[in-house]
């Protein structure tokens, strides 16, 4: 995944905000990359741009060979949702489902059966064979948020996206999750792109980005 002079601005006049200027980063395959920066430096906004989940001011994003910028919104909720994986800080696991119904529901909403090889793989590597048939109500921090990164897995992704994974969490389910990140990346062959402002869980990765003021600094 690449971006190529990626602009966001946010209002106008004297509200007007640049929350990226013309930034140029590439995520490799299969690789863990973490994009790091104070607050307001634009790593949030960054993550949102290449996910598709907010269209740039100017510049492209390209996903394999498939430009992001220049999709309907219909096609690009299908990139989003067969392409992309997204973990966050608060879960977003629905309550009324149990933790297998949440894993599947991206295959679900595409009408696709999951790879039962694959899907079982992904469980048993997350360590939650056991607590399939638990809602979220039934699970610590720690096991909704591995819920949470093998519903980002089962669909295969060109990427992961996670942000502020741990942000939510104690140390030790902090230390887990990145464990998990990890893994996804070292056994599946997913390509990562964490936001952080830890640097303690950025030493996971294999590639730190940081940000300031809307720009990749290092």
């Amino acid at each position: 995944m690449r971006a190529s002079g990626l602009t966001k601005v946010f209002g106008s006049g004297g509200a007007r905000v640049v929350a990226l200027d013309g930034v140029d980063v590439t995520f490799e395959r299969g690789r863990f990359a973490a994009v790091m920066g104070p607050s307001g430096s634009g790593k949030s906004t960054l993550m949102h741009c290449v996910a598709g989940l907010e269209r740039p001011t100017d510049g492209t994003v390209h996903i394999g060979g498939t430009e992001l910028t220049g999709l309907s919104e219909q096609k690009l909720t299908a990139v989003r949702r067969d392409r992309i994986g997204f973990v966050f800080q608060a879960f977003n696991l629905l309550p009324t489902l149990s933790a297998w119904e949440n894993i599947t529901l991206p295959l679900d909403l595409a009408g696709k059966k999951p790879d039962q090889t694959y899907s079982d793989a992904v469980v048993d590597a997350l360590g939650l064979r056991d607590r399939l048939h638990h809602r979220p109500a039934q699970l610590s921090g720690g096991q909704q948020q591995r819920v949470a990164c093998a519903r980002a897995l089962v669909t295969r992704p060109d990427v992961v996206f996670a942000d502020e994974p741990t942000g939510a969490l104690d140390s030790r389910s902090s230390a887990e999750v990145l464990t998990l990140l990890r893994r996804c990346v070292d056994e599946f062959g997913a390509t990562v792109v964490m936001v952080t402002h830890d640097p303690r869980a950025a030493e996971r990765a294999d590639r730190v980005v940081t940000l300031a003021d809307g720009r990749v600094v290092a």
